[in-house]
């Protein structure tokens, strides 16, 4: 899967892994069910839902998409630990290159693996990478009965306004 990424963005969020529908049209968020987009739209980050074929205007808004794991699975749980710990190096790189002022992670147990931080919640996290501030949003497959929409742009608009307060 491609990234969608540029330098500075204000956030740029980190999905899993690809799903294997999402890795077979070859863009992210893109099965039916995922409520990336909608919560997206719903948190005020876009104007409106965007289609995930749409996903490279993220860039004109200051948002960017990329993944932790590149390997494509039907479900995250078929991902071994060391591709969180090597995914995170692989972020780390990212960041340094192209210096995000957030780096939103899609998945609190990924979070947790890969950054060995077993206790992380949800929301703005102690660390960060380089200077930029790191965010734990749930991760928004249909697959994660966990949360529903309201909890989603709740969760997404605390980040869209700490984002934008640069705090």
């Amino acid at each position: 899967m491609p990234d969608v990424i540029a330098r500075g963005l204000r956030v740029l969020f980190c999905g899993i892994n690809p799903g294997l529908y999402t890795a077979a049209v070859g863009h992210h968020f893109a099965r039916p069910g995922n409520r990336f987009w909608p919560a997206l739209h719903a948190a005020g980050f876009t104007q409106r839902i965007l289609s995930p074929f749409e996903e490279r205007e993220l860039l004109k808004s200051g948002y960017g998409i990329t993944n932790l794991v590149a390997r494509a699975t039907a479900a995250a749980d078929e991902l071994a630990g060391e591709e969180y710990v090597e995914g995170r190096r692989r972020l780390e790189a990212k960041v340094r290159r192209y210096r995000p002022g957030c780096v939103a992670v899609l998945g609190v147990g990924a979070y947790r693996t890969g950054f060995w931080r077993p206790d992380a919640a949800l929301g703005r996290q102690a660390e960060t990478i380089e200077d930029a501030m790191i965010w734990v949003l749930p991760n928004p497959s249909g697959l994660n009965a966990n949360y529903q929409m309201t909890d989603f742009v709740r969760l997404f608009r605390e980040l869209r306004e700490a984002a934008e307060d640069g705090r």
